[in-house]
């Protein structure tokens, strides 16, 4: 593998993030939630590592309308909402916009969790320790998102844990996580794709299969 690469795939790089995890095998109240879709490979390997369960925690991004990468909120699993009233109240956004862009949201994140998630429940994070994970953080506004929605649900700590992130973003969400856990935060960051060999993209396929796995694999933890 080149040197100008980190990780091969994300597996690889899973493997990697559940080394330096390694500390919370085994402890009671753990979960892992990966931001799909890209997350889920390696949060696969985190939690089959930890013996912990795992799931997705889907998030979108309210953007403001005309200015749509602009983030004035979020939706997350289990409905949760989060809405900056500040910055919406600022730039005028009325709230019945709010309320349209909230249902568009909300109907496609519904739609993924469904394809992803087939019959299984969402896990419950009350009390418990939240592994989030994804498979590097840019600008790390969808993990911010995740964080602040993650709160509502009163785990007792969340831990947000990447392969790889840029160093600035990864010192900005400590201020948000209990803990944050970068594997690697080089100097010169450019994108989350230039540190792996294969960054193709995740499908929702490889997403079920591998939620589908890890339900069995917890099955055989439990019954053993």
């Amino acid at each position: 593998m080149s040197m100008a690469y980190a990780y091969s795939d994300r597996r690889a790089a899973g493997r990697a993030l559940a080394r330096a995890l390694e500390s919370y095998r085994g402890r009671p109240g753990l979960a892992v939630l990966a931001l799909p879709r890209g997350g889920v490979p390696v949060a696969y390997e985190v939690a089959r590592a930890l013996h912990a369960p795992l799931d997705v925690f889907a998030v979108r991004k309210l953007g403001v309308p005309g200015h749509e990468e602009l983030a004035m909120g979020a939706v997350a699993s289990g409905g949760i909402f989060v809405l900056d009233t500040r910055l919406a109240e600022m730039l005028g956004v009325q709230p019945a916009q709010i309320d349209r862009i909230k249902q568009r949201e909300l109907d496609e994140l519904h739609r993924r969790e469904s394809a992803y998630r087939d019959t299984r429940p969402a896990l419950q994070l009350q009390g418990k320790t939240v592994i989030v994970i994804d498979d590097g953080l840019a600008t790390g506004s969808s993990m911010h998102a995740a964080v602040e929605a993650l709160r509502q649900s009163a785990p007792a700590r969340i831990i947000v844990a990447v392969p790889v992130g840029a160093a600035g973003t990864c010192e900005r969400l400590r201020t948000l996580a209990d803990d944050v856990l970068c594997v690697l935060s080089p100097a010169q960051f450019h994108a989350v794709g230039a540190h792996y060999v294969d960054f193709r993209q995740t499908s929702d396929e490889e997403v079920r299969e591998l939620l589908q796995a890890a339900a069995a694999d917890l099955q055989r933890w439990t019954a053993a």
